[in-house]
């Protein structure tokens, strides 16, 4: 039996559509919203069993790892979030970086050579790198227009992955992992899946006009913070709201907190686009924060701990 574990976000779901294209498989989809990345624990997978792992931190999957290759599971691994130290064992496979400018569609667009490279530029441009997005397409020869329509498809992929459940999302990544898989390129799944990339499309504009109107909680000339109101919208569009402002102030780190149902706040961290690091640093010093270098949060960050997150948020940036 085979097992795909992946994040619910552009890059998850495009670096498993590559592979499923290159290797077509009937698997069992493990994933979730965007930051429900304990998945591997999940896994019910016997010996014999394959399991695909693909943009979620090893570092917090370890334990649910070992466990796995304990029972002499087979895994690849795929990803550029925090790893820390890499199991040595014979059952597992992986391509792990953590390099700012990298995301795991890429890693599959590199080990796949090339096959399927654009759905790692939708990916990329997905997960705010742009420039990275940008290099590899250009082995494509896409025109402006085209590049564009990559842009915003990787956009509103991602953009459907933020919520605190499901039920926040317009489509469940699973599902839509389902009706983009097959498709050889983004371009001819926006051509026969119109439909479902307008309602994204729409949902997502509808949502950034009104996060516009937010006010920033703290902001100087090297950081700002903003906190959204409880309602799904937010929650929806907390990531790539985060990854715009970075683009329109590329010297300046931000943070977007919101409300969760536990009574405290989901924060999500972008480091400048122009100094893209310390973002997982940053994050890692709270209980349930992580991810890369450019790009972090906080799953639960409670009230009472606001201000020593902004305190720390100005010291990482000034």
């Amino acid at each position: 039996m085979n097992f795909d574990v992946f994040n619910g976000d552009a890059d998850g779901i495009c670096a498993l559509l590559q592979l499923r294209l290159a290797e077509p498989v009937d698997s069992i989809l493990v994933t979730g919203v965007k930051r429900d990345i304990g998945l591997l624990e999940r896994v019910d997978a016997k010996p014999g069993d394959r399991v695909t792992v693909l943009d979620i931190s090893l570092a917090k999957n370890r334990q649910a790892l070992l466990g796995l290759l304990d029972r002499q599971i087979d895994v690849f691994y795929f990803d550029h979030h925090q790893a820390g130290d890499i199991p040595v064992h014979p059952q597992l496979r992986s391509v792990i970086d953590t390099d700012a400018d990298v995301c795991t569609s890429l890693l599959v667009d590199r080990y796949l050579h090339h096959r399927f490279t654009a759905w790692a530029v939708t990916a990329a441009f997905g997960d705010n790198l742009m420039e990275s997005a940008a290099r590899a397409a250009q082995r494509l020869n896409l025109s402006d227009r085209q590049l564009q329509r990559l842009r915003q498809l990787g956009v509103c992929i991602n953009y459907n992955a933020y919520g605190e459940h499901v039920d926040d999302l317009h489509i469940p990544p699973s599902r839509l992992f389902g009706e983009l898989r097959g498709f050889q390129t983004p371009f001819e799944f926006v051509e026969e899946k119109s439909e479902i990339y307008k309602a994204l499309l729409t949902g997502y504009m509808a949502d950034m006009e009104q996060v516009w109107q937010v006010l920033p909680e703290y902001e100087s000339e090297k950081v700002a913070v903003f906190i959204l109101p409880d309602e799904k919208w937010a929650r929806r569009v907390s990531g790539v709201w985060s990854n715009e402002l970075a683009n329109r102030n590329p010297d300046r780190a931000h943070a977007v907190m919101g409300l969760n149902r536990q009574g405290g706040y989901t924060v999500s961290v972008r480091a400048p686009c122009n100094n893209k690091a310390g973002a997982d640093v940053l994050c890692g010093q709270f209980p349930g924060g992580g991810g890369r270098k450019a790009a972090a949060g906080i799953n639960h960050l409670p009230g009472n701990q606001i201000a020593a997150f902004i305190n720390a948020f100005v010291r990482q940036y000034n």
